[in-house]
Order: structure tokens, then sequence, then C-alpha cells
């Protein structure tokens, strides 16, 4: 039940207290869901009146003075029309009745409120009348059935009717199908927004943040929207240049604008982000704020940055190789030419040449094994060389580790 107010002149509070409330009922419908949404159709049941009817009264005029203009007025009316008796008896209808129902006015006076209004039960008919009788206004939303059992949701205004010395209960129904479809899509975007992988945010043209979606939340490390909403942009982006810049492309010049930055969560965590901007209008077409996307392309940086370093590696790797080529034939011509100088030297008795030999023998055959070594290298580690000395930023030594 929704009461709603409404402002009334001239009237004493007390009745003032009566006629601004009204009272808004929705009902379920006795349908299974496939009818309302113009499923396999069914043949209708005329239901039997569970209470004794009161006899109608028919007034035979000349179309003409009140009851012409009552007539007038009843078939004129834009939603379909019901008026019926205190027990529900339908006993006049308009034009719009029976386009709505599909049924001839003679067959709509044979039937109950409860025939053509799915959930109208009879302790439903009491309330509203009881509702009525207070002086307050009722509005019902409930699936009405046609004659060829298909249904479609209504908005009824009930109302109480006093004619030739009788009461009788008014029903004013209006289609909302489109109305109910807009709103079904509505709360499908909105579902859709809501559970989005992507951050969506609204800001105003100033860009201070109206909604943000719960991914948003996520992305920045919020607990509720609280911290966000009524903040900037530029509280979550901090950088103060390009919101300037996107303001001109989107605000201004009515343009989409995107960029990607690395920006600092609450728990001071850098993320990295896709940002998108674009103007978001109302029905006249006029710039009423901007919709924000965020895109976390963390997990995209690091494949982009692992992709470097192993590109990195794969090229120092080759460069090994090519080291090793170009620098084993001169090797090998030195461990060579100093074998032979040390064959020819055999009979001299200077220690300090032999020693010399010697060791450039034991050098280049070393210098030989590090070639070795390096040529069948398949992956590029590192290992530290020198420790770095207190106060030294230029970070630590390493070397490629064999």
């Amino acid at each position: 039940m929704v009461i709603g107010e409404r402002r009334q002149f001239g009237v004493s509070m007390a009745d003032k207290q009566k006629l601004v409330q009204t009272m808004r009922i929705d009902l379920i419908p006795d349908i299974p869901i496939e009818h309302a949404a113009g499923g396999k159709k069914k043949s209708v049941i005329i239901s039997t009146p569970t209470r004794k009817h009161r006899p109608v009264k028919i007034v035979k005029t000349d179309d003409s003075g009140a009851e012409s203009g009552y007539k007038t007025l009843l078939q004129n009316v834009y939603d379909a029309v019901l008026m019926a008796d205190t027990y529900g008896k339908i006993i006049n209808v308009n034009v719009r009745a029976r386009e709505f129902f599909q049924y001839g006015t003679e067959d709509l006076c044979q039937l109950m409120i409860s025939d053509v209004v799915s959930g109208a039960d009879e302790t439903l008919m009491e309330n509203i009348w009881n509702n009525l009788e207070n002086e307050r206004f009722t509005i019902v939303e409930a699936y009405c059935m046609r004659q060829d059992g298909s249904y479609f949701p209504a908005e009824i205004a009930f109302n109480k009717l006093k004619l030739d010395n009788d009461w009788r209960l008014c029903l004013f129904i209006r289609d909302i199908s489109i109305r109910r479809q807009q709103q079904d899509m509505l709360r499908t975007v909105y579902s859709a927004i809501q559970n989005a992988g992507n951050g969506i945010a609204i800001g105003n043209l100033a860009a201070d943040l109206e909604y943000v979606n719960p991914a948003v939340l996520r992305m920045w490390g919020c607990e509720n929207d609280d911290h966000l909403k009524g903040q900037n942009i530029t509280g979550l982006l901090n950088d103060e240049k390009m919101i300037k810049e996107m303001l001109e492309k989107v605000a201004e010049e009515g343009g989409e604008w995107m960029s990607e930055v690395t920006v600092k969560r609450l728990d001071g965590i850098d993320l990295d982000v896709q940002v998108s901007a674009a103007c978001n209008v109302n029905s006249d077409g006029d710039a009423v704020g901007i919709i924000f996307s965020f895109v976390d392309i963390g997990d995209r940086k690091r494949a982009e940055h692992a992709e470097l370093e192993a590109e990195r590696r794969r090229v120092m790797l080759e460069s090994l190789g090519a080291a090793c080529h170009h620098l084993g034939q001169p090797a090998t011509v030195l461990l060579a030419n100093l074998g032979v100088l040390q064959k020819k030297l055999t009979d001299t008795n200077d220690t300090v040449v032999k020693d010399l030999l010697s060791s450039s023998i034991e050098a280049m055959e070393g210098l030989g094994e590090i070639l070795h070594k390096l040529n069948t290298v398949n992956e590029y580690k590192t290992t530290q060389y020198l420790e770095r000395l207190e106060g030294d930023e230029s970070g630590e030594s390493r070397i490629l580790d064999i």
C-alpha cells in the first residue's frame, strides 16, 4: 500500500486528511506467467456471483439534459470504464472497455468485475468499498482478462458514483502494457549495470559522481558508495590536467573521451584503469551529465610487461649465441697458436716465458669452457655480482647466471 499526498484548498483539515490519501494496491494475477506474456490462451469461465444481486433500476431517458451529458462523457473517456453495482456486477461500459476486453456491451454486462480483473475477489471488493467510504482514492495494478483468454496489465482507479439514489462502483482502466515493458527494460538495464564487470559511474556536468555501480567500489576498494558519491572524478583519477581535457571534450563539445591512467586505490595500491567518458543527454537532447566507464587493465599491463620481458630475454639469448659464435673461432686460433709456441720453447731455460705460456693456455681453455656454457644457455637468469653499498641508489650489480 502506498500513501500519496496532494495539496487541497478550500476544505477543512479533517476533510483534507481524507482527500489527500491514496491507497495503491498491487494484485498478483491468478494466472500462469505465460498468459501474462501472451502465451497459450485459455477459455474464459464466467464465475457465478457469490452474493445475491440487488435489482438494478433501468432509467429510460430521451438522451437529453444531465443523462445525455453523462452518456456522452462516459463514451468519450480515454480510459476503459466499467460501472458496477455494489456487489461487483457490471451494469454499464463505454466503447473503450469493449475494445480492451473484446466483448460486446451485453456480454460485458453479464459479468462480474472478478471475471475480468484477475484477483478481484469478494474480500478485495469489500476492502475497496470500505476505502471509498472513507473518501480515499484507490488505485489497483492488476491483470485484466480479454474474451479470448489473453491478459494485459492495467492500472485501475476505483471511484464511487451516486446515480438515481443508488451507489455505483466506477472503474477507470488504463492499459499499461507499454509502461510495464519499459519498466521491465529499465529493471533489466539496471540489473545489467549492477552486475557488470566493468565499473560504471554517472556524474553531473561538473563530474561530481551521483551513482557508482558495485564494480567501481571493488576497483577502488570501497565498502559502500558513501566514499565516492558526491566526490568529483578528480579524486579518483588524481590528474587535474587530464580531467580538464576530458571535460572540454565531453561536457562542452559533447564528444567521447578515453585514456589509460594509473591511480591509487583507497588502500594505496596502484590500479591501472582505462577510463571512458561520454555525454549523458535527456529526452530533449540536452547534456545533463557524464557517464564514466572504468576497465581494470592491470592484467593486460602485466601481460604486456611479461611479453616485453620475454622478448628481451629472447633477444639476450640470441645475442649470447651470436657472441659465442663470433668469439669461438678467434679463441680457438689463439689456443692453437699458444700450443705451438709452447712446443717450440720446450728447450728454453726461460722459466718466465714458460709460465706465461702455461697460464695463457690455461686462460684460453677456461675461455673456451665459458663460451661453451654461454652457447648452451636456454634461460636468461641473473645473479648478484656486487653487493650494493650503503647509500648507493644506483642498484645492485647483477650478471648472467651460467
